[in-house]
């Protein structure tokens, strides 16, 4: 209800308008299928935050190499972190970035310069301007998702609030 002497569009408070349009679903799928090894940026070794979640899903959960990045710690879950995506062993297909909206141009940046194939902005993140930079570069981009939810929901691991429950389903997995 509106306070009296209003409406309800004056006391809405609108959000800019999203006209970058993501990849589809099997874009999506494609895109990790063809994914060898994640760098997060914004890793962090504090069991409560979804990065470390992440970490522990894709060290137990997938395939890809996968690396930290993050300047003030050494070490998350036994794997070393580095300073910097400059300072990874290789170029990493896949860059998941959990740093908030202004940082994420330099990360861009960064990505670029090391030939990242795909720009990654977890769930919340969405910077219409990187995105529009990172493909006139020939990156891939997803913006406002979770790579462990992506991965999970493609192969048959994405259940009751994103945990996988242990029950046995008839649905067919897909293979990346």
């Amino acid at each position: 209800m509106s306070a009296p002497g209003t409406t309800a569009a004056s006391t809405a408070v609108s959000a800019p308008a999203r006209s970058w349009q993501g990849p589809s679903a099997g874009e999506r799928l494609r895109i990790l299928g063809e994914t060898t090894s994640i760098a997060i940026v914004g890793a962090s070794n504090k069991p409560s935050r979804a990065s470390y979640f992440v970490a522990t899903y894709l060290l137990s959960s997938t395939r890809y190499r996968v690396y930290f990045v993050n300047p003030v710690v050494d070490e998350i879950l036994g794997q070393p972190v580095y300073a910097s995506l400059a300072d990874l062993p290789e170029s990493p297909d896949l860059v998941e970035v959990f740093r908030k909206h202004d940082d994420l141009p330099g990360v861009l940046e960064e990505a670029k310069a090391v030939g990242a194939k795909t720009l990654w902005l977890q769930l919340g993140s969405w910077h219409e301007e990187v995105a529009r930079d990172a493909e006139a570069a020939g990156l891939n981009v997803v913006m406002d998702r979770c790579v462990k939810i992506e991965h999970a929901r493609f192969h048959g691991g994405l259940h009751l609030a994103g945990f996988d429950t242990g029950v046995i389903s008839s649905k067919r997995q897909i293979l990346a």
